[in-house]
């Protein structure tokens, strides 16, 4: 009896070591993964998302209350607000560094014609958004806010700020994750609008 209890004991004990060490196990595979991903010189924001070529998801954000342009009400962010035109949607929020750093690039993409540039306000307090806008000036068309953070979510963002470029039929045509520099607006998104330009020309 003894013999075959200590028997029955050594795999359950077995079992119970796999498992002890199963999240250790788990965490020196992941940091494998993203030593080699660095260690490969990839910028993370080439991670590619699975919304591309597929239908942006819908739009019916509530605007952010007192934001004006020029006396007007900056309205709220719908599918309405991108419907049949080539469009930035960006997710910001006041609390983050980055779209601070981003922000002089926004204010020159909302001067180009070709594309109309709106904002998703993810997570954020009204008063310190419009704080920031009134601070570094609203680049945004229309602005929808998302406190909860259900738009972004639906929009696969990874963490903010991020921007996809959305063609007049809908459908996501590049996402750039993290803030725009000077060398992603010239040798990722100026192309890409480009592109989508081209495309939509023999069309008009």
């Amino acid at each position: 009896m003894t013999d075959e209890t200590n028997e029955d004991a050594v795999p359950a004990n077995r079992r119970r070591l796999w498992i002890a060490f199963l999240p250790l196990v788990l965490f020196i595979a992941l940091s494998g993964v993203f030593l080699y991903q660095l260690g490969s010189g990839k910028d993370a924001s080439e991670i590619p998302s699975v919304l591309i070529g597929t239908k942006a998801p819908s739009l019916d954000l509530p605007p952010l209350d007192g934001l004006t342009a020029n006396g007007v009400p900056v309205p709220a962010l719908t599918d309405a607000a991108i419907r049949g035109q080539l469009s930035l949607v960006n997710v910001w929020a006041s609390w983050c560094v980055p779209c601070r750093q981003e922000h002089p690039i926004l204010l020159e993409l909302s001067r180009d014609p070709r594309v109309e540039l709106v904002g998703i306000n993810y997570k954020d307090k009204n008063d310190n958004a419009l704080k920031f806008l009134g601070e570094l000036g609203n680049p945004f068309a229309a602005v929808g806010v998302d406190p909860a953070g259900k738009a972004a979510i639906d929009w696969g963002v990874y963490g903010i700020p991020e921007t996809y470029l959305v063609g007049p039929d809908g459908e996501i045509l590049f996402k750039q994750i993290g803030p725009f520099t000077t060398e992603s607006l010239r040798d990722k998104l100026l192309p890409a609008i480009e592109k989508a330009m081209s495309q939509a020309a023999p069309a008009g």
